[in-house]
């Protein structure tokens, strides 16, 4: 593929690659995931490289980050991943996610992605107990994650990031203190951890099963734990459910954050560019089938009107260490010990960011004077 005219143009940009294979579905998953369709994988690359074709062809310019997500990218195999990865036009010093499981990382794998260029692996661990792992529909066994983190550590990668699932049934604090001490732990540490509250999404077999929804005051209670640790540990947060060394923070989500622009590639993959929001078909073999017709894979779109975007975009940074300008929030007794102002910023306390929707709720756009 040619080189892009002008880098510089592509500053910022993000592009996420949707990978929609899996080996099995988790019970909490409601993403665009399927099993069984691997054989579809080498179609699936060549599809998302032509839409990432036309795009260029359309102007659009070097990224700054890339993020495979998925589903399981690492169910892709290595050889193809790297093939999609050439096709991304990137400016140096780009930032290259891939997420894994941990039952999927050898050191054979990830040479190949580091050959290719990718510098950042996101491990999806969710926990180190086995019977919150069985709650949780995953896989993988607990001993395989720091076979994964010492592969990560000997290819010698950058960043390392852990991915945790706090709230499952049969989860005790104890178990939920052994798994932050675990991931701390492990050889290299990770130096980015994300925590998500269990949440049972309609259609997923946990959202089926009552016995197994999560209680919210047993989340909160895990959230305050993990915050208190990970701050202990030189991770502070710096999004609700993002906690970094300083300089490792994920620099694609905090583009989501600021309200940037990213292009989404694959099956359901939501891009944002110049000011459009837009989403692709649910399922790979419709999108492949848009693709090699030379048909946009477009199911929807949305333009936000400028006072809606400017909302959004305090409610984007509320979620964020940085917070918003003090006269985004008015000074009531309803926001007392939710909200710190010093600087002339606004930000989430601990108490705050459980109850962040609540405080964004109560969100303006700071009144500007001539």
């Amino acid at each position: 593929m040619d080189e892009p005219p002008d880098a510089a143009a592509g500053h910022g940009l993000g592009i996420y690659v949707h990978v929609p294979f899996c080996a099995r579905r988790c019970d909490y998953c409601a993403f665009a995931t399927w099993t069984g369709i691997d054989h579809l994988s080498s179609a699936y690359v060549d599809a998302c490289l032509m839409q990432l074709e036309s795009a260029y062809a359309e102007g659009l310019g070097a990224a700054a980050t890339v993020f495979f997500g998925g589903g399981t990218p690492s169910r892709l195999e290595a050889g193809e991943l790297a093939r999609l990865l050439g096709g991304i036009w990137r400016l140096e010093g780009a930032e290259v996610t891939v997420e894994c499981n941990p039952e999927d990382v050898t050191a054979g794998l990830l040479r190949t992605y580091a050959e290719a260029g990718v510098n950042r692996i996101s491990l999806g661990v969710q926990s180190l107990a086995s019977h919150v792992l069985a709650s949780l529909g995953r896989r993988h066994r607990p001993e395989a994650v720091p076979l994964a983190a010492a592969s990560i550590g000997e290819v010698g990668f950058d960043s390392f990031s852990v991915d945790l699932i706090y709230g499952a049934k049969g989860e005790t604090d104890d178990d939920w203190a052994a798994t932050l001490e675990g991931v701390l732990g492990l050889d290299p540490p990770p130096s980015h951890v994300s925590a998500y509250a269990l949440q049972a999404e309609p259609g997923t077999p946990l959202w089926r099963d009552l016995a197994r929804h999560p209680d919210d005051d047993v989340q909160a209670r895990r959230y305050e734990v993990a915050d208190e640790v990970l701050e202990a540990a030189g991770l502070p947060w710096y999004e609700i459910s993002n906690w970094s060394r300083p300089g490792h923070e994920c620099r694609h989500n905090l583009n989501y954050w600021l309200q940037g622009e990213y292009l989404g590639v694959g099956c359901a993959a939501h891009s944002h560019l110049d000011g459009r929001r837009f989403w692709n078909v649910r399922t790979p073999e419709r999108y492949m089938a848009a693709i090699a017709s030379h048909r946009p894979a477009v199911a929807g779109e949305e333009r936000l009107k400028p006072d809606q975007r400017v909302l959004e975009a305090l409610e984007l940074a509320i979620r964020t260490r940085e917070g918003v300008e003090t006269d985004a929030l008015p000074d009531d007794e309803a926001l007392a010990g939710l909200v710190a102002r010093d600087g002339g910023r606004a930000v989430l306390t601990r108490r705050g960011r459980l109850l962040a929707n609540e405080v964004a709720c109560r969100l303006s756009p700071p009144v500007r004077t001539a």
